[in-house]
């Protein structure tokens, strides 16, 4: 590629303003935007994975304007009047194409793989776990981008009207929301099969640090976007009819054998990233590695916890504490033990908690694990909370509501109050006896937590 010729592309054609779209409009939308990228334990500023799938989610309106800009740059001849003159030259066509391709791919590239530095930065501050497992995620989102810029320019020069760009805009926006995936992290599902639902190269939103795009997903999306590549490429080179129905051979064929190498199975869409969700421990207490650097604030009010809990439970106490990690949906009951406690980073009570605080939640939750399905903030129903607010001031001494949940101080004590008033003229034997009942019960979970706590009265 003549050096010469491809820095006069680079300040001739669009390829400038695709990089600029992509730095300018990436940042905005991260940082000016509220949104699920900001919110819970998968925040793009927290983990790489996390970030690499966020910035991949941006391709939802990226991708489609980086393949209107390609169109609009296939127009240039047409637009200068110029074809039969560029057929006339000794030149190869492919020449052309290939400086052209160069100077889209290299802008493309370099803009997203800045953008990607700048989350890198946000990254590198506050989180301890540091691994390259989320490079292939951001990888192919940049061959996203070319392929479809690429694949624009063909159809701009195969199609030389003033209405191919915005067709194409639209058409690729309209494209990758009908077939992609939306997921609660348990099934991924979409309107259509999910081979072809992942021909989109946009992820679903991000709730879940230890889930990341199987190898068959990198593979299949892979071979599928070099397909769309070399079509757009045959399609700037292209001179006639037959030659332009030909230059469709490496789309179809890509499709194909994506669609062969793409999971079939939802199920195998995502998968458990096993050395970020490998257990790191401080005694009884352990955190996964993509969370270690919360150990340390964690260790002594856990092992504060689990003393207690003996105390009070005995033979029935769990005698360990322990992050979840297994995979759950929106609906889904969470994860509970007779020997450990589960705890979640996305519990609001836990992950904004400190010291007495954070062991009085830990306390709550050992004594009355949490059952319902839970959502937001992971924080479960306003009778479980109360509860375990009930339970944890049995064990130290004075009823608090749990601060970080999604339920209000005043409500939580209105409905604590008459059962930790009743309680607290009950002898301590008999307390403990209807903690116990509470913890077996919760543990199967059956019943009402409160209501067991109050020895089954209606409330």
């Amino acid at each position: 590629m003549n050096v010469r010729v491809l820095r006069i592309e680079l300040r001739r054609s669009v390829a400038p303003w695709a990089g600029v779209m992509v730095l300018a409009t990436g940042p905005a939308f991260l940082y000016l935007l509220s949104g699920p990228w900001w919110r819970g334990t998968a925040l793009w500023t927290t983990q790489w994975t996390s970030m690499a799938l966020w910035t991949r989610f941006l391709l939802v309106f990226l991708w489609p304007l980086a393949m209107g800009l390609g169109a609009l740059q296939g127009l240039r001849d047409h637009r200068s009047k110029m074809p039969e003159l560029l057929t006339s030259t000794p030149r190869p066509a492919r020449h052309r194409a290939g400086t052209l391709v160069g100077a889209t791919a290299i802008m493309l590239t370099s803009a997203f793989a800045l953008l990607v530095l700048l989350c890198s930065v946000e990254v590198l501050a506050d989180t301890a776990y540091t691994h390259l497992g989320w490079l292939p995620i951001s990888l192919v989102a940049a061959l996203a981008l070319v392929a479809g810029a690429v694949l624009g320019m063909g159809l701009g020069r195969a199609l030389p009207s003033s209405l191919t760009p915005p067709a194409l805009v639209v058409a690729a926006f309209v494209f990758i929301n009908v077939v992609r995936q939306s997921t609660d992290w348990s099934v991924p599902t979409a309107s259509v099969p999910n081979q072809l639902s992942l021909l989109s190269p946009v992820g679903a939103e991000v709730r879940d640090v230890f889930l990341t795009f199987s190898t068959s997903v990198h593979l299949g999306q892979t071979v599928w976007l070099l397909g769309m590549a070399a079509t757009g490429l045959a399609l700037l080179i292209a001179a006639t009819p037959r030659a332009r129905l030909l230059a469709l051979t490496p789309i179809l064929v890509g499709a194909a054998v994506a669609l062969l190498v793409l999971p079939a199975d939802p199920r195998r869409t995502y998968v458990v990233d096993e050395a970020a969700a490998a257990l790191v421990c401080d005694g009884p207490v352990c955190v996964t590695r993509a969370h270690q650097g919360r150990l340390a604030d964690l260790a002594a009010p856990g092992r504060k916890a689990l003393n207690l809990l003996k105390q009070t439970l005995g033979d029935q106490a769990p005698d360990s504490l322990r992050e979840t990690t297994a995979p759950r949906a929106i609906g889904d009951t969470p994860e509970r033990s007779r020997t450990a406690v589960f705890i979640d980073f996305g519990d609001g009570a836990i992950a904004s908690a400190k010291g007495e605080e954070l062991t009085r939640a830990l306390l709550g939750q050992g004594l009355a694990p949490t059952c319902s399905a839970r959502s937001e903030n992971e924080s479960g129903t306003l009778g479980e909370i109360a509860a375990q607010g009930v339970a944890a001031g049995l064990v130290l001494g004075d009823l608090r509501p749990l601060d970080g949940t999604l339920h209000r101080s005043r409500d939580q004590t209105a409905l604590a109050a008459p059962v930790w008033k009743e309680l607290k003229t009950l002898p301590r034997a008999e307390q403990l006896e209807r903690i116990r009942a509470m913890h077996t019960a919760a543990v199967s979970c059956q019943g009402d937590p409160l209501d067991n706590l109050n020895g089954g009265t209606s409330r």
